[in-house]
């Protein structure tokens, strides 16, 4: 049996995802972690080896800061976008003056 290394690269989707796939880490370690799927139906709906999600996992727990500055800034990009959509027409943010 041949063996296959999974290679974790951040590219044009600025953030780490399985390289020749678009799936996230984040959005595996979110299914698996977050909703208690099992690796395997992660897989199975993402069209990916069971050892590709056991990749992005690992990769996930040995770079933590990397994935905390990654939630940071998707939650500063909802604060800003819930901002933007709540502001009156007209009226400019203080920081973009």
């Amino acid at each position: 049996m041949s063996q296959q290394e999974t290679r974790i690269v951040q590219d044009i989707l600025n953030e780490p995802h399985i390289d020749g796939r678009r799936v996230p880490v984040l959005t595996i370690v979110e299914r698996v972690e977050g909703r208690g799927l099992a690796p395997q139906t992660v897989a199975d709906r993402h069209n990916l080896d069971i050892s590709e999600v056991y990749a992005a996992l690992l990769y996930y727990h040995d770079h933590p800061r990397e994935f905390e500055n990654l939630r940071r800034e998707r939650e500063q990009i909802m604060v800003d976008l819930t901002d933007e959509i709540t502001r009156p027409e007209g009226v400019t943010p203080p920081d973009r003056e």
